[in-house]
């Protein structure tokens, strides 16, 4: 008789895909949330008058306080509390915000696209960005 068995790596990789999983699910659950009541924001706030590369900056400093307890508790589960762990999150949330800037710059300013159209661009390419560099930077500790 022939046993299948996988070996002892790949029930380790496959553990720490199904880890993986879990918290981009944790982490998109918080960012669709977060990302369009902010959305929201940002259309009030360039509404009201605000340019929209104000607005995005207010909105994503917003965003950066508001997502790191929910990331840190829910998503990553981390136990670490030092001070170091939130200046790499905002460190993660600043070349994110001035990549989207550029870009931001770049398409709406010089190319002439939508506002609207570039910030919903951003916010998915930001995503994705933000996610990796928690995961394998920030938050790379173990987990509770």
């Amino acid at each position: 008789m022939v046993k299948f068995m996988e070996s002892q790596t790949e029930r380790d990789r496959l553990g720490m895909v199904a880890v993986m999983s879990r918290q981009f699910s944790r982490y998109a659950t918080i960012g669709v949330v977060s990302n369009a009541l902010l959305y929201l924001a940002y259309l009030s706030l360039t509404g009201l008058g605000f340019g929209h590369k104000v607005s995005m900056t207010l909105v994503f400093a917003a965003g950066v306080v508001q997502t790191y307890f929910l990331n840190r508790e829910w998503s990553f589960s981390y136990r670490n509390r030092e001070r170091s762990t939130f200046l790499k999150y905002c460190a993660v949330y600043i070349g994110a915000y001035l990549l989207s800037l550029l870009l931001m710059w770049v398409l709406v300013d010089y190319f002439g696209f939508l506002h609207q159209l570039v910030q919903i661009f951003l916010i998915v390419l930001s995503a994705i960005v933000i996610f990796l560099s928690l995961k394998f930077w920030v938050f790379d500790g173990p987990a509770r």
